[in-house]
């Protein structure tokens, strides 16, 4: 596999993400009616839809302005809390990667961290409290560590991926301590972080465009 990942592979991992998120549209629904404000789906689904367009009329030069112009579109077209974080989230990514052509494993963990802290800094949350951050943290966690070992690019996504997933599903039997959610209390016990998921896939659109994780 490549040692590194071009502009190619990210506006390809924009493309599965928004493909990814339109075929999950109802289930997000459905996640998010129970403990949420039932919007997260569609509104994600109309963010993505919205970043397509944007690729088509204004192909990026850079992985790190195919991350600027997601965060750009996320920010004004998603309602709720989720145009916020995943703005944040791939605006500090971009920040992170600057202008570089080609992304290695070491830059790659550096972009999924701040990507993560821009997600903590603007949510305040932390893992354990039924948040995207517990699938965020535990990818940034196995990224750094396939870096540090050596991984190529997409392995190193492919782990990121699989780590985020596991931290979906452990949101399961966690009580809410941020947002809509936590005023439920108990009654949150046993249903999934929509957020978390919607992070697992956009996580895995990036091991699949890298040709990992399919």
């Amino acid at each position: 596999m490549k040692p590194t990942l071009d502009t190619a592979w990210a506006v390809q991992w924009l493309r599965l993400a928004a493909k990814v998120i339109a075929e999950n549209r109802m289930a997000l629904i459905e996640l998010d009616r129970v403990i949420g404000d039932g919007d997260h789906g569609e509104n994600m689904d109309r963010g993505f839809s919205a970043v397509l367009t944007k690729l088509d009329a204004e192909p990026p030069a850079t992985p790190g302005a195919a991350f600027k112009l997601v965060a750009m579109t996320l920010m004004s077209k998603v309602g709720g809390a989720a145009g916020p974080l995943y703005g944040t989230a791939f605006l500090r990514a971009a920040s992170a990667v600057g202008d570089a052509a080609e992304l290695d494993s070491n830059t790659l963990a550096a972009a999924l961290a701040a990507a993560r802290d821009g997600v903590v800094a603007r949510g305040k949350a932390s893992v354990g409290e039924k948040t995207m951050i517990d699938a965020w943290t535990p990818a940034v966690d196995a990224a750094s560590a396939a870096a540090a070992s050596g991984a190529t690019p997409a392995a190193l996504l492919a782990a990121a991926a699989t780590a985020a997933e596991a931290g979906s599903v452990s949101t399961d039997p966690l009580i809410a301590r941020k947002g809509r959610a936590s005023y439920l209390g108990e009654r949150a016990i046993g249903h999934r972080d929509p957020g978390s998921v919607s992070s697992a896939l956009i996580l895995r659109a990036a091991a699949q465009a890298a040709g990992e994780g399919a």
